[in-house]
Formats: C-alpha cells, sequence, structure tokens
C-alpha cells in the first residue's frame, strides 16, 4: 500500500520545498515511481479489459436495481453507486473485510462456484434499525461508527436474511441477456475466516459498491470466483450480444407474432362525402336524409389505421352494421 504521510509531515515536506531544500525534480521523481504497480505473474489476470467493461454495466444495473429494493424495504432513500471491480485471490478479500461480517452465500446453477455478498456490522446495524422502526436513528441521523460486533442474534440474521433474498434475485437477474442462472441462497454466515469454500490462493472478481444512507456511507462487497466465469468468459464480450450471424430462434418468432396478433386495429368504413353550408348544418333534425357522393349499390373504401385495405360492402348481420370484404386495395394512404 502507498505511505499516508501524516499533517505534520506534509508541512514539513512544503517548508522544504520553500527554502529550496527540496528540489521540484526530485518530487516528480517521486509521483513518477509511485506509477508502477507490483505484478504478481504466479496469479495473473485472466479476465481481460473488455470483459470487465461488461461486468461494469451489468453491477451498474445491479446497484441501481438494488437500491430501489433496499429503499423500498427502508422505506428511506438509499443510493447505492458501484465502486470499482478488481480481481484478487481469496485470501486478500478475507483479510479486507472484518473479522465479524455479514456473508449471503449463495450458488448459481448451471455455473460453478459460491458467490459471496458481505455487509459490514456497521450496515448491518442500521438496516435492524431501519428495518425495525428506528424512528429515532431517522430523526437526528448517523454521524458516530458503530462499535464493532461481536456477534449477531438469530433475529438479526432473519432480518438481514431478507436483505440478501432481494440481492440474489437482483443478481439473478441481471446475468440474463448472457445466460440463464438458477440462483439458490445457501444461507449467512458471520465468520469469514471459517469458511472453507475455496482455496486462499484462487482468484475472485471482487465487486464493491457504495452504499449511502442519510449521513452513513458504506460499502457492500461481491465476491465472485473466477471460475464461475470459465462457463460464459465468451459471452462477456459485447461481440457476442449483437452477433446478427445466429439463426433466429423459432419459438421467439412466433412469441413475437402471438404478441402481435393481440394489437388492437382501428378499422373504418367510409360511406360517403356531402357537402353542405353552415346554414343548413344548424338546421338539420331527426329524420332528414343527407345526400352523400355515391351511389347505395356502389362498393365503399374500408381503411385500417388510415391506410386504405379493401373494398367492401355494406350490410346488417344479427341486428347490427356490417361489411362485407370483397376484394384487396391498393393500400394507399388517405392523406396522398
Amino acid at each position: 500500500m502507498d505511505q499516508v504521510l501524516s499533517q505534520q509531515e506534509i508541512d514539513k515536506l512544503l517548508n522544504a520545498m520553500n527554502n529550496g531544500e527540496i528540489d521540484q525534480e526530485d518530487i516528480q521523481e517521486v509521483t513518477d515511481t509511485s506509477k508502477v504497480r507490483d505484478y504478481d505473474f504466479r496469479r495473473p489476470t485472466k479476465l481481460s479489459k473488455e470483459y470487465t467493461n461488461t461486468l461494469h454495466m451489468l453491477f451498474e444495473d445491479f446497484a441501481k436495481v438494488s437500491g430501489n429494493i433496499l429503499s423500498t424495504q427502508l422505506r428511506t432513500n438509499v443510493n447505492m453507486q458501484l465502486a470499482s471491480i478488481e480481481q484478487i485471490s481469496y485470501d486478500e478479500f478475507t483479510h479486507s473485510i472484518p473479522r465479524v461480517t455479514l456473508l449471503g452465500l449463495m450458488h448459481s446453477n448451471p455455473l460453478k462456484g459460491t458467490q459471496m455478498i458481505e455487509m459490514n456490522p456497521q450496515l448491518c446495524n442500521l438496516l435492524i434499525d431501519l428495518m425495525c422502526g428506528g424512528l429515532e436513528v431517522r430523526s437526528k441521523g448517523i454521524t458516530t461508527t458503530v462499535a464493532d460486533k461481536e456477534s449477531f442474534t438469530e433475529i438479526e440474521l432473519s432480518i438481514l436474511e431478507e436483505v440478501m433474498q432481494g440481492f440474489r434475485e437482483n443478481f439473478q437477474n441481471i446475468w440474463q441477456d448472457i445466460v440463464e442462472l438458477d440462483t439458490v441462497f445457501d444461507g449467512v454466515d458471520t465468520n469469514p475466516q471459517l469458511l472453507q469454500n475455496m482455496s486462499p490462493n484462487e482468484p475472485v472478481i471482487l465487486i464493491t459498491i457504495t452504499v449511502k444512507i442519510f449521513d452513513l456511507t458504506s460499502f457492500i462487497n461481491i465476491c465472485i470466483p473466477y471460475v464461475f466465469f470459465e462457463g460464459i468468459a465468451d459471452k462477456l464480450s459485447f461481440r457476442s450480444w449483437f452477433d446478427s450471424s445466429e439463426d433466429v430462434d423459432e419459438n421467439a418468432t412466433q412469441e413475437l407474432q402471438r404478441n402481435l396478433n393481440s394489437v388492437d386495429l382501428t378499422l373504418e368504413a367510409i360511406l360517403g362525402e356531402a357537402q353542405m353550408d353552415v346554414a343548413d348544418f344548424l338546421e338539420l333534425e331527426v329524420g332528414d336524409v343527407i345526400k352523400l357522393d355515391r351511389k347505395t349499390t356502389a362498393t365503399l373504401d374500408t381503411y385500417i389505421e388510415g391506410r386504405a385495405y379493401y373494398q367492401v360492402k355494406p350490410g346488417v348481420q344479427n341486428g347490427q352494421f356490417a361489411v362485407e370484404l370483397l376484394e384487396k386495395s391498393e393500400g394507399d394512404e388517405v392523406n396522398e
């Protein structure tokens, strides 16, 4: 990790620059060398930048929808945004989270591996207070940190499991455009050090999402093992999403046709036209006859959504006015 300077060290550094004891070029050299990052060839990055961009798009949607779900459960505004996506080892993940924290475990068939959603105790305490009607928390806001928890009660775990179930359903839905998943919630755990579902050196993808509720800003971590992506790595490419060379699914075509068949259309049969003065129009009474510009034996034009389609013959069917289709028209629009 980069060294963090204290305020006293920063003041000394600024004074040395003003006195000429440190040259600006020396600081530039230090700044340039700080851009160099260590690379472990024993655990190389396996997901390409293109695949990572796809995951960014997916989990931005996850954060947005999860924020809406959590806002509904808590009855208050929750802002969730994707912070970062990086590849680390499982050992690094377990050492980066609190010793006692909330872990939601789940697996997604037919893909391999166990996915984990981690929420720290501070965020868990706030969720419990709000879901149990913590009016005092709402009025005063969150300005102080919560002490580390040693354990969760069974009631607390039951309340938080409901939140995890919402995340599970959302996790399953965001993958629909890539692969159909059956994500099953396996339960919750509170001690990451005792979990034995992955080896310490196994590469994992860590998705970090910021959560802001009132004055509290916290994080939710999603840990996905690399074996999860082995079966769908080729589908994470943008080219596979927009590949037009694939055969059209016959079932999808039939479903589209069924949906189109239920669309309502406006059908109009024009009996004829007539012109009259406004004075004659104002004197119309019940029983008056209006002379049209065509004979009663002539065929009528029928329009569907403003376009002429059929020549028809008017008549009566079961006591209602009806038309009989005779022949198809040229299909010219009315306004043409």
